[in-house]
């Protein structure tokens, strides 16, 4: 199979993560050039710029089966250049990311106790 038709099998992250309808795994490549295949789990905004919370489908070294890595979407510098995905290695930026994760998380849970206390009534 020819090089160019391994790249076009492979779908533009950023278009995966932002299409609703998508329910492939996000394909990245590590610095070996190997391709690790993601679970998106969230797209969170923080401060002006846009996250997305990515675990991978395999076993990652020094990542836990439960664990995630925070990505950032990263605007290129000129009209040439697409969007890519950056890991986020700042633990006060993860911190941050898995926060508002989090909140999200319990607003949601909230919302579905209400409702469901709501179809009893």
């Amino acid at each position: 199979m020819s090089e160019e038709v391994k790249q076009e099998e492979i779908k533009n992250p950023i278009d995966c993560l932002f299409d609703e309808d998508n329910n492939d795994p996000i394909v990245l490549f590590n610095e070996k050039g190997e391709k690790v295949e993601f679970e998106q789990i969230a797209i969170i905004p923080v401060e002006e710029r846009i996250f997305a919370i990515l675990k991978p489908t395999e076993n990652m070294e020094g990542i836990g089966e439960d664990e995630a890595l925070v990505f950032e979407v990263v605007e290129p510098e000129n009209e040439e250049e697409e969007e890519y995905l950056n890991l986020v290695s700042d633990i006060e930026i993860i911190d941050k990311v898995f926060d508002v994760y989090n909140k999200l998380m319990d607003e949601e849970e909230k919302k579905q106790k209400i409702d469901k206390k709501t179809k009893k009534d």
